[in-house]
């Protein structure tokens, strides 16, 4: 593809979006929607609350349930995959990896998988939630563009090849 290669500015632009960043398109916005309703409606409670067992500690402690509750739905909003060419950075709920190009041996999205998953070239297997069956033929997009990316990038050499 010799426009995303090329040395104008239109092939650059395609080049860039080639790089793109792989994110759940609903998954994203509704757990950050969530995060916010949390934090703000737990504070509105504790702050609004009056009558008996209104006291402080009640207050303080509606609202810090409320901030952990937002931080939990703040992590499932930030999966996400972000390649450059120097390889992939995974951003999952409790991790993140980055791994060189060379190190991703295939990428498996069967029928029944939630996400993404990559086998490595030291054995391991790595979820890409970033990538979600939920986002229905976007995800499928978004999981060729991801094996596309691996194959012209450089995909690990065969155990017998080293």
């Amino acid at each position: 593809m010799g426009a995303a290669t090329g040395s104008s500015a239109a092939g650059r632009g395609r080049r860039d979006d080639h790089f793109r960043t792989f994110r759940g398109r609903f998954g994203t916005p509704t757990a950050y929607a969530l995060a916010i309703l949390f934090a703000g409606g737990c504070t509105f409670v504790a702050l609004a609350a009056s009558g008996p067992g209104a006291d402080a500690v009640n207050r303080i402690s509606i609202i810090v349930v409320g901030l952990l509750g937002a931080l939990v739905a703040w992590r499932f909003g930030a999966v996400r995959a972000v390649p450059d060419p120097g390889g992939l950075t995974v951003v999952n709920y409790a991790s993140r990896r980055h791994l060189d190009w060379p190190e991703i041996v295939t990428v498996r999205f069967g029928p029944s998988d939630p996400w993404v998953h990559l086998d490595l070239a030291d054995g391991d297997v790595l979820a890409v939630m970033g990538i979600q069956r939920a986002d229905g033929e976007h995800g499928m997009d978004e999981a060729r563009r991801l094996v596309a990316l691996i194959a012209e990038l450089g995909e690990a050499p065969e155990p017998e090849q080293r």
